[in-house]
């Protein structure tokens, strides 16, 4: 398995995780029974892999030349830089299984855009 094969499976991580991180905390939004400190650890895995596979994405790119698909660097981007985003507004009083539901879901999205453009 090369590394480019690491960034492709990797990607699959990076949608699930953000995917059910998302689906937990706008349950956890509805539902007090919902919100456990393990929410908030999960939906930092869920971010912190965004990270490595932007960091993989890099490193492949610099390793093995080639040009990536249009737009797919941009979605990477603007993953990490939501992240950044999500985090910034935690301060939200009342609302922050909303907002991480919401923005867990849009990395999602971001993620499996990302995805769609390479054709895998």
């Amino acid at each position: 398995m090369g590394l480019r094969d690491v960034h492709v499976a990797w990607a699959w991580i990076v949608v699930v995780a953000n995917g059910l991180a998302g689906l937990w905390a706008l349950g956890a939004d509805r539902w007090e029974a919902l919100r456990h400190r393990a929410l908030w650890w999960f939906t930092a895995f869920a971010e912190v892999a965004i990270v490595v596979q932007a960091v993989l994405g890099t490193v492949v790119l610099n390793s093995q030349g080639g040009d990536p698909p249009q737009f797919h660097m941009l979605y990477g981007f603007a993953a990490l830089a939501a992240v950044g985003i999500i985090y910034s507004y935690r301060q939200l009083a009342g609302r922050l299984h909303l907002l991480y539901g919401l923005g867990g879901l849009f990395l999602m999205g971001l993620a499996i855009r990302a995805m769609t453009i390479t054709g895998r």
